[in-house]
């Protein structure tokens, strides 16, 4: 099991080495460490890690509990295999997709952040959802109209991105884990500045609408 663990721990030396230490003696094997915040004293990191099926994520918690200082902000599945740059092969798929271009990307959000959904929508319609997708999403309305993380109100978090080119917006979703962060946030906002610089890119939506 592929584990995606959120720490927030006092940024100084030997800190992070308390948390890896802990995480080991659980029974967790590290892949990946990425430091999502420093600042302030404190450093907010996730960090990958591969769980025999004898070692639970309340093991976990409970491990990481004991370290002094160290708050656990979530422990959530992973699909993201560490060490990689699935965005930049998911890119590269899409230039040669044609029509299948958005959802392709759409099918792929929730696999490069470890979320639960993905979708489309127009006009409070949706377009195009990733598989996971419930019925009727959560679409709340008065959106920024900028890329913007938030928690609804039953706990869901989402990040909403709008694609002002295409008249669409895109909302990500997970109901496990963490808020997201607003490194995150700025990562989406990137995969999605790359995809609309795509030619084919609005000429693949305009023919879906059409459909």
């Amino acid at each position: 099991m592929l584990l995606r663990v959120r720490v927030a721990l006092p940024d100084r030396p030997g800190s992070l080495a308390q948390v890896t230490k802990v995480l080991g003696m659980a029974g967790a094997d590290i892949t990946q460490v990425t430091v999502l915040d420093r600042g302030a004293g404190m450093a907010v990191d996730d960090i990958t890690v591969f769980c025999p099926e004898s070692t639970t994520r309340q093991d976990l918690l409970k491990s990481l509990q004991s370290v002094e200082d160290v708050a656990v902000e979530g422990i959530w599945v992973t699909r993201e295999a560490p060490g990689t740059y699935p965005e930049l092969e998911i890119l590269k798929y899409i230039t040669t997709a044609g029509d299948r271009a958005l959802t392709t990307l759409i099918d792929s959000l929730p696999v490069l952040f470890s979320a639960d959904w993905a979708a489309t929508t127009t006009e409070r319609r949706v377009l195009y959802a990733s598989w996971r997708t419930p019925h009727e999403p959560a679409i709340p309305e008065g959106l920024p109209q900028r890329p913007t993380a938030m928690t609804l109100d039953d706990g869901l978090h989402i990040i909403h991105a709008p694609l002002p080119p295409l008249a669409l917006g895109l909302i990500l979703a997970r109901s496990d884990g963490p808020a997201f962060h607003r490194i995150e946030v700025h990562r989406l906002a990137r995969i999605l500045e790359i995809f609309l610089s795509l030619p084919a890119t609005e000429r693949s939506v305009a023919r879906q609408l059409r459909k």
